[in-house]
């Protein structure tokens, strides 16, 4: 019985060495979240998705512009004449029955083509270019409402004026030399209307009460 006290001393020694092995074994450092590296497919790629561009402005609106030059004819009713004459994107008009109704009116050219020309005593004209020879609308002279297309003047027509002082009296003449040869026009004297004379149209000359003016070419 007394030889078995080492035995004992050894196998407990033995059981405490092998548990303290079966501790380090199970307390071993394990890799770290840190030391992992990340595989090829977790990896950022750049994005593909297409550049955003900005929209086109939007196109301007196309301009319809009414040829430089004189147009003239005659009311729908044909009872008076009109011509317009234009220039630079400016207008003047003038409206004449021959005997007492005239006026004489002006304004712009719209981009679109239109025109809107204002005179005395409320007178105005509406008109659109139709395209490059003809202008069609509607005049207010008066009281009275007057509808009209009238077409570019050749050479031998067109729109004519003269200002001037004959024996005393202030002379104011308008005319329209229509296509046909036609002059329709009124002539003032100290404000009173009549029927004016007729004029060269080549050279604008005209003789009032004896005397001889010159009617001038009227542009904007």
């Amino acid at each position: 019985m007394k030889r078995s006290g080492p035995l004992l001393t050894l196998l407990a020694g033995l059981l405490v060495g092998l548990f303290m092995l079966s501790l380090n074994a199970t307390t071993g450092e394990k890799p770290t979240s840190a030391s992992v590296k990340p595989s090829p497919s977790t990896k950022a790629s750049p994005s593909t998705a297409p550049a955003q561009t900005s929209a086109p402005p939007s196109p301007s609106p196309s301009r319809t512009p009414v040829p430089e030059g004189v147009y003239t004819g005659r009311t729908d009713d044909d009872s008076s004449a009109v011509a317009i004459t234009v220039r630079d994107d400016k207008a003047i008009a003038y409206v004449c029955d021959g005997h007492n109704i005239e006026s004489w009116l002006q304004g712009e050219v719209k981009d679109d083509g239109s025109l809107r020309l204002t005179g005395k005593g409320g007178a105005s004209l509406d008109g659109t270019v139709k395209g490059t020879k003809e202008i069609r609308g509607t005049a207010n002279v008066g009281s009275g409402s007057y509808a009209f297309t009238i077409g570019k003047a050749k050479k031998s027509s067109g729109l004519y004026r003269a200002n001037s002082t004959v024996a005393g009296a202030k002379i104011e003449g308008g005319w329209i030399v229509l296509p046909d040869g036609e002059q329709v026009g009124i002539l003032k004297r100290d404000g009173k209307p009549s029927p004016a004379p007729k004029i060269d149209p080549e050279t604008g000359a005209v003789t009032v009460d004896g005397q001889q003016l010159t009617a001038r070419p009227v542009t904007p």
